[in-house]
């Protein structure tokens, strides 16, 4: 047994191939508000991420910087789903087929692929457009090989990726089509079994690396009795989908904020999601913000775990900036 074993993260890639990167301005163009329209303008310019078509080199800087990890994890949000419906989308279906390709390549046989929430479709930030659909789901198992769950044993380590977006169902429905949704119910419902019945079967002397890409899902994660009886073993949970430090400890803040149900579906999802937040503590959670970081503190970076055989150790966890 070697003495540790290295774990590569990387989230939030947003690789953009060709034909998204032909639809640039596509969040403004969703927004009929002209108003709306100048304020999300500023809010990307200044503080979110200027262009966000136009990161696809970090990836390179990833994969020439991260060595020779034992495992990597992609965290999820491989395209920039542009067409707001996921991989359904045959530009970001290009897009994420081209970020996992490089992955894969680079770390043969090491890659563990959670799925974000824009594989499988999100509506655009206030411009309603979009959402869940069913055949970016499917395509994004039977083509770009995306596990609904899986499971790695390093030592007495268990590292599990789940699907955030299954998971947070109940808060994404109103982007469900009416004729998807008792599909969506099924495949939840497999996925809830699926993660309970391997939190159920854990030995009590192992320790529990999470991989959940939103962390909206960890309430629901709570619905499960193993869950909850296993939670004392979880070492951290890593999440992305926030991109930024400055987000995440802005959603520790206002951890309890009232569900906002009057300022439309992104308000509606995000307050939801912080109304819940008094759960993250228990899962130990850490981010790792996306390649690009923001705008506003370009603090962008992938992070790496270090898991020792040493059973008395706790695993490290450490974070890389990447210039930009």
């Amino acid at each position: 047994m070697p003495d540790s074993w290295t774990i590569a993260i990387v989230s939030d890639i947003h690789y953009a191939s060709p034909a998204e990167q032909a639809r640039r301005g596509y969040e403004e163009r969703a927004i009929h508000r002209l108003w709306l329209r100048m304020a999300v303008k500023a809010y990307r310019r200044y503080i979110w991420l200027r262009d966000p078509l136009a990161h696809n080199h970090l990836l390179d800087r990833f994969l020439d910087a991260a060595g020779t990890p034992d495992e990597v994890v992609a965290n999820g949000d491989y395209s920039c789903d542009s067409g707001f419906v996921g991989v359904s989308d045959d530009a970001a279906f290009a897009s994420a087929k081209t970020c996992l390709d490089k992955l894969r390549q680079r770390f043969p046989g090491r890659v563990n692929a959670v799925f974000g929430d824009h594989e499988l479709g999100k509506m655009s930030l206030f411009g309603g457009q979009g959402g869940l659909r069913l055949a970016s789901w499917h395509r994004a198992v039977s083509e770009l090989n995306l596990p609904s769950f899986w499971r790695r044993t390093l030592g007495r380590f268990e590292l599990m990726g789940v699907v955030s977006s299954l998971l947070a169902l109940p808060v994404f429905d109103p982007e469900i089509l009416p004729d998807e949704a008792v599909a969506w119910q099924t495949i939840r419902a497999r996925h809830m079994a699926e993660i309970g019945e391997a939190f159920a079967g854990l030995p009590a002397d192992r320790r529990i690396i999470l991989f959940c890409h939103d962390p909206t899902a960890l309430p629901f994660l709570l619905e499960l009795e193993p869950v909850r009886q296993k939670l004392s073993q979880i070492e951290l949970t890593m999440i992305g989908h926030l991109h930024t430090g400055l987000i995440f400890r802005l959603s520790r803040m206002l951890t309890g904020l009232p569900t906002l149900r009057f300022l439309g579906n992104s308000a509606r999802r995000m307050s939801t999601a912080l109304n819940q937040a008094r759960c993250w503590r228990q899962f130990n959670v850490r981010l790792c913000p996306s390649l690009a970081g923001s705008e506003l503190l370009k603090d962008g970076g992938y992070c790496t775990i270090t898991l020792p055989a040493d059973p008395e150790a706790g695993a490290g966890l450490r974070f890389h900036p990447l210039p930009r």
